[in-house]
């Protein structure tokens, strides 16, 4: 298997594993852990996976991480659709091993709830539209300034994990009550195509702004970042 494929089998690998550690979290879970007990299991999961992959594709699962790498000339051009095509089949595997898992409880039915993401009447606090987009534009930048501080050269080697991871465990700390936190596009998409009805309507949102986010995490690294531009 050659670099893209191990890339691309380290992220698909990667996104369903970050699927079933963390809105598995939320569906199989949280009825005893509340949002504390999720926030936990999402930051978790993340600094494991940098740990684990991170030496193989950077440990992106997330289509807007990647956006600010490629933007950052962290990644070729050429390896754009490798990176989200395996998130979003990434996301879908593991939000289906959850569905299977939760399908074992008769009283289950996931158009009643399924870790989506949304606003309004999905909102866990029934946050509207405008705070949701705020909460994704902003918190998706924070994650993406995150990890494309990691790269520099000055940064500790051996802590990117314990960065990224934490910021991820900062975020949903702060955002689960407004919209269920997405920062992630392939994750709301694996969360949402089992939840379906309004959750796959609001999807759009989640794919979008989380998208902007990463491009708006990358102009704060522009501002802040030192080193040269590398050609790519």
């Amino acid at each position: 298997m050659g670099g893209k494929g191990k890339v691309f089998a380290a992220e698909l690998i990667g996104t369903a594993v970050l699927m079933m550690g963390g809105p598995g979290a939320a569906v199989l879970a949280s009825y005893k852990t509340g949002f504390l007990g999720v926030a936990f299991a999402f930051g978790i999961v993340l600094t494991v996976l940098v740990y684990a992959i991170g030496g193989i594709s950077g440990c992106h699962v997330n289509p807007a991480v990647t956006l600010g790498m490629w933007l950052a000339k962290k990644i070729k051009t050429e390896y754009l659709p490798v990176y989200w095509v395996a998130q979003f089949v990434g996301a879908a595997i593991g939000g289906f091993v959850i569905w299977v898992i939760a399908n074992g409880q008769s009283s289950f039915n996931a158009k009643n709830g399924f870790a989506a993401n949304g606003w309004d009447q999905l909102s866990p606090n029934h946050y509207p539209f405008s705070s949701m987009l705020v909460v994704e534009v902003m918190f998706t930048a924070l994650l993406v300034l995150a990890v494309l501080a990691t790269t520099h050269g000055k940064f500790p080697v051996g802590f990117a994990g314990l960065a990224i991871g934490g910021m991820l465990l900062l975020i949903h700390l702060v955002t689960i009550p407004v919209d269920n936190t997405s920062v992630n596009p392939a994750r709301s998409f694996g969360a949402a195509i089992f939840q379906r009805g309004d959750a796959l309507s609001q999807l759009w949102a989640f794919i979008v702004f989380p998208l902007v986010g990463g491009f708006v995490g990358w102009l704060a690294w522009l501002v802040i970042n030192d080193e040269p531009a590398i050609p790519v």
